[in-house]
């Protein structure tokens, strides 16, 4: 299992919302396929087929966990936890 699956599977267990590096979760989206926009410090990634738009901002090095549980909540609504990342 490689570092994104883990990442992912840390994601979709729930257990590290306050723990998930920024710049890992990112990364995550770009190789789960969607695109990314930067306009300051927000991130906005959008996905063909998927109606919801990410909007994510850094708290220092790590993500915010609320936004954690938003990107869980679109990967298991798409099934995009079964993709591989690695």
């Amino acid at each position: 299992m490689g570092k994104y699956s883990k990442l992912k599977e840390r994601i979709l267990s729930g257990t590290a919302d306050s723990n998930i590096e920024f710049r890992e979760l990112c990364r995550l989206l770009f190789r789960l396929g969607f695109e990314e926009r930067v306009k300051g410090d927000h991130h906005i990634f959008v996905k063909d087929n998927i109606a919801e738009i990410i909007n994510l901002q850094p708290n220092g090095s790590k993500a915010k966990p609320y936004q954690v549980k938003q990107v869980r909540s679109i990967l298991i609504k798409y099934i995009l936890g079964d993709v591989d990342v690695d």
